[in-house]
């Protein structure tokens, strides 16, 4: 089985993050790995190990992407694609998913695995776009795998109404939630290992396609705004009965909870 996994740079969310005229303010930020994305290098680990799989990893952006990428080679990720290219600035899922696609089509690969969702956006879009573009079925939100012959996988997903079970023919798509597993902290020597590891580093005419050919945007961030800071709450001492009386005034005429 041959695994690609999609991994995206995005801002350090546990961070404060300032914004200034509708913009984030750059100076300072800190970038990691997309959480829900490490959950996807995690199970593509576990079925290298277990199943014998071989894995590889594809990241869009600079070369400031390599540090994350080396950090998913010491998780045990075998190989790594970078597609380097500056005219994909301002891309969104649509545009994302299209490159994917390219690179799926160069691999010959029996299964995708993608984050439900990216910390920075939360648009939860790529992986199914590009399940769409590559016409293959595809689960979301899933918290469990067991590959059950080389041609089909079982998967637990978190659906609307409890945990749902899919059996999947391969190949296909899946994108997984942060409740699959945990992520491994990485080994001293698979960090060593790491920083000799080689990157293949790809722009668009690489791929063999071209900034017309996988479209133009087809949504925009138009500005960013700061969260409402919420009110700091009251404390109320003294007698239950008027304690009582006074709350539920408040939530009458100035919550107004009651209507």
């Amino acid at each position: 089985m041959k695994i690609l996994t999609t991994v995206k740079k995005v801002v350090d969310v546990e961070l404060n993050i300032h914004i200034e005229n509708g913009a984030i303010v750059e100076d300072g930020l800190q970038y990691v790995i997309n959480a829900w994305d490490e959950n996807a290098v995690e199970a593509a680990v576990v079925l290298k190990e277990n199943n014998g799989a071989q894995t590889t990893l594809v990241s869009i952006g600079g070369e400031d992407n390599t540090d994350m990428i080396r950090k998913c080679y010491a998780m045990g990720i075998e190989n790594a694609i970078l597609i380097d290219e500056p005219s994909l600035a301002g891309a969104d899922s649509f545009v994302y998913a299209r490159v994917l696609q390219k690179v799926y089509e160069t691999g010959d690969y029996d299964l995708v695995i993608a984050g439900k969702q990216a910390q920075d956006t939360d648009n939860g879009q790529t992986g199914i776009i590009l399940s769409k573009y590559l016409d293959l079925p595809c689960v979301s939100n899933v918290i469990s795998m067991e590959v059950m012959d080389e041609t089909h996988i079982k998967v637990s997903r978190l659906g609307d109404g409890g945990i749902e079970i899919v059996e999947l023919a391969l190949p296909a798509v899946v994108t997984v939630s942060d409740s699959i597993n945990e992520p491994r902290l990485p080994a001293m020597r698979g960090i060593m290992m790491a920083k000799k590891k080689k990157i293949e580093i790809m722009d668009l005419a690489k791929l063999g396609t071209s900034l017309d050919e996988v479209g133009g945007a087809k949504s925009q961030i138009v500005e960013f705004m700061k969260s409402k800071t919420r009110q700091g709450g009251q404390k109320f001492e003294g007698d239950a009965a008027e304690i009582t009386t006074r709350v539920v005034d408040l939530l009458a005429n100035e919550a107004k909870v009651f209507i």
